[in-house]
C-alpha cells in the first residue's frame, strides 16, 4: 500500500510542479516551489508520523515537487553571476524553511 501511495504522492507533486512552471514560468516561481516544498518536508520530518508517511509525503510528494533538474537548468540559464545568486538564495531559503517548520 505504501508503494501505491508513494506513486500517487509523487504524481501529485510532479503535476503541481508542472502547473507552477506553466502558469508562472520564471525563476521566482521555481524558488517559491522549492522553498515551499522544503517547508513541507521540514514539517513532515518534525511531526511524529510513521516511516511510511514520511516516505510517501517526504520522498514521494516533496521529492517530486522540488526537482533538482529544474533547479539546475534554471541556475545555468541565468548565467554565472545571477545563477550563483539564485543558487545561494534557493539553498538558504530551503534550509531556513525546513529548519523553521521542523522545529514547530
Amino acid at each position: 500500500m505504501t508503494a501505491v501511495l508513494f506513486l500517487c504522492a509523487g504524481a501529485v507533486g510532479a503535476l503541481l510542479r508542472l502547473a507552477a512552471g506553466v502558469l508562472v514560468c520564471t525563476w521566482q516561481a521555481l524558488l517559491v516551489v522549492n522553498v515551499a516544498g522544503s517547508a513541507v518536508l521540514g514539517a513532515v520530518l518534525g511531526a511524529d508520523v510513521s516511516a511510511a508517511t514520511t516516505t510517501v509525503l517526504g520522498v514521494g510528494f516533496c521529492g517530486a515537487v522540488t526537482t533538482f533538474s529544474s533547479f539546475a537548468l534554471e541556475a545555468r540559464s541565468l548565467g554565472m553571476r545571477w545563477g550563483s545568486a539564485y543558487v545561494a538564495l534557493t539553498v538558504a531559503g530551503a534550509c531556513a524553511a525546513a529548519s523553521i517548520t521542523m522545529s514547530l
